[in-house]
């Protein structure tokens, strides 16, 4: 219990941090869905699909690998091998984008606008360069200075990106006055700048832990860790695939290009709305990853590990249904323009709680040293997300990357648990999880259909959402109840 309860703790700092900050970043998107164009917003989505891409290769899976051999190799080798390894390869990076990065901007269509990907170099290296350092910070349990960096990170980022496109513009139409680093028709380039800036002020944040590197290297030991890395990169870039393929192929699949630009707009300001889901698991996963490793020795992690995934499960559910419950609320974050899109939510939510509680079941192939397993499934996922997206997207646009993301997360989570079984049994309730599985959906269903066929008044609407939220919790309660009041008593 008493390990629970420090999963809980470390989660709920990197989650505050992380819902704190991201809900602050989050209220830019009405203001870049208003100041954008569909097109405009869907050109910036393409660019930090090429990101997240790429942010794979520089970091080549070293933060896991850090993870995984600090328990055996010492902490400080393995921190400066893991580190020179991606300041060597950003290194490299940086030199191709040097001599090559008009070509490529020709290539992907941006030949007339060169800076958006000298730009998302910049952020590409210097996010690359904090990563070791931040997994260092979670290593040593450093919760709430991570915490904090990660914020000011946000902070910092917001703001310029206020100064930019609302303060510049109000001052000059209002003033006729040209603020000091801002000018005109910088677009979405103001959105690159003040990332870029915001990535450079954490690396100076996180100076101390950059100086702890030193100049150790240990070549035996690199090759060790390079071997088990070299798989987990191509699970890195499976995942993108997954996660931000559809945002960059839109353009190449739809017959209208010009349209598609659009199209990609709708399905990424709709894909923010499923942003609570995917904040609680990224905020479990920064706590998970670390807490899956330090108890993987213990003999009653088994066990502990299927008690995580209830609760990890009810609550990715309750999220579901609190923000499909009042969609209202949730779709004025972004502008009126994009409201067509709504309707893939639930499916994109539904997508990342697959994916979330795939994060829990193949937690087996790390502890194991059977990271080419864990390449397979991504590389399964990606060939399913490739495929289906060619299929879809020409016949359903958007939708069909929606589609594409819910069978893809879906069928990673069934061979990985059944795949998991196999090497690394874990007792998970599937009776438990099942029960709340089909709890959400029947609530959900309920209320569309009251929406839809009822002509309830909002007070007695209001009423029917809060009662079946408070019936999904008292569920919950029942089955977890003894459990989650251990964890609460426990010192």
């Amino acid at each position: 219990m008493s390990a629970i309860k420090k999963l809980v703790g470390d989660t709920a700092i990197y989650g505050l941090s992380s819902i704190v900050g991201r809900l602050i970043n989050y209220l830019l998107v009405p203001i870049l869905t208003r100041v954008f164009s569909q097109a405009e917003f869907g050109a910036n989505a393409e660019f930090y699909g090429y990101i997240s891409f790429i942010n794979i290769l520089l970091t080549h899976g070293m933060e896991t690998t850090f993870f995984k051999f600090s328990q055996d190799s010492g902490e400080k080798q393995v921190y400066a091998n893991a580190f020179f390894s991606v300041a060597f390869i950003s290194f490299l990076f940086g030199l191709f984008i040097l001599f090559f990065g008009n070509t490529i901007s020709k290539v992907i269509g941006f030949g007339d606008n060169p800076e958006f990907l000298y730009f998302s170099a910049g952020i590409l290296i210097t996010d690359a360069l904090a990563a070791i350092p931040f997994a260092l910070l979670r290593q040593q349990n450093s919760a709430l200075k991570f915490a904090v960096i990660k914020n000011l990170n946000i902070l910092l980022n917001i703001l310029i990106t206020l100064y930019l496109l609302v303060a510049g513009p109000y001052c000059k139409s209002h003033f006729g006055v040209n603020l000091i680093f801002w000018k005109e028709g910088l677009g979405i380039n103001a959105v690159f700048i003040a990332n870029l800036t915001a990535s450079s002020f954490t690396l100076l944040l996180l100076m101390k832990e950059i100086r702890l590197v030193g100049f150790r290297f240990d070549p035996n030991l690199y090759t060790k860790m390079i071997s088990y890395a070299t798989p987990m990169i191509w699970v890195g870039l499976a995942g993108m695939v997954n996660e931000t393929l559809d945002r960059t192929i839109i353009k190449y699949l739809w017959h209208d290009p010009i349209e598609a630009m659009s199209m990609n707009g709708i399905y990424s300001a709709n894909y923010k709305l499923s942003i609570i889901i995917t904040l609680f698991i990224q905020a479990y996963k920064y706590a998970a990853e670390p807490f899956f490793f330090a108890h993987a020795k213990q003999t009653d992690k088994r066990e502990l590990y299927a008690r995580v995934m209830n609760y990890f499960a009810w609550l990715c559910m309750f999220i579901f249904l609190v923000v499909t419950f009042y969609m209202d609320i949730f779709k004025r974050f972004i502008d009126v323009k994009f409201h067509e899109g709504l309707f893939i939510v639930p499916i994109l939510l539904w997508a990342n709680i697959f994916l979330g509680m795939y994060y829990n079941v193949s937690i087996w192939y790390k502890l194991t040293d059977q990271t080419k397993k864990g390449a397979q499934i991504s590389m399964i996922g990606a060939a399913i997300t490739i495929i289906l997206n060619i299929l879809l997207v020409p016949i359903y646009g958007y939708m069909g990357c929606a589609i594409t993301t819910f069978i893809c997360y879906l069928t990673m989570l069934i061979i990985g648990y059944v795949w998991g079984q196999k090497y690394f049994p874990v007792p998970y309730n599937l009776g438990r999880i099942l029960t709340y599985t089909v709890l959400s959906i029947s609530f959900y269903f309920l209320v569309r259909w009251t929406d839809t066929n009822l002509e309830i008044k909002p007070l007695i609407n209001g009423l029917i959402r809060i009662v079946l939220l408070f019936v999904f919790i008292l569920v919950a309660y029942t089955f977890e109840g003894k459990s989650i009041r251990g964890i609460l008593k426990k010192k």
